[in-house]
């Protein structure tokens, strides 16, 4: 796996959960303020994620957390600002 493709799947999977976000805003709110925000949107998640998973190599996929980092950097950490148990 060369650099470049380590940079076009972080780019990806931080487009696919940038995605999620413009069209889920009131359930991540919601999921947030619950304490419950992978119940939310458990199905969106999920469909992202194989998105991102068709769209990388196997070996990208298998061997990184991009995916999961992107949902950190693009959904979660900028609703730092809504009130919930989570913080």
């Amino acid at each position: 796996m060369t650099e470049e493709e380590k940079i076009r799947a972080m780019r990806r999977a931080r487009h696919v959960v940038s995605d999620i976000v413009a069209y889920n805003q009131q359930k991540i709110v919601k999921g947030i303020e619950q304490d419950n925000l992978f119940e939310h949107l458990r199905d969106e998640l999920t469909e992202g994620r194989e998105h991102y998973k068709n769209s990388v190599s196997a070996e990208i996929y298998k061997s990184t957390n991009y995916f999961d980092r992107a949902i950190v950097d693009v959904m979660v950490k900028p609703m730092g600002r809504v009130k919930s148990n989570m913080w």
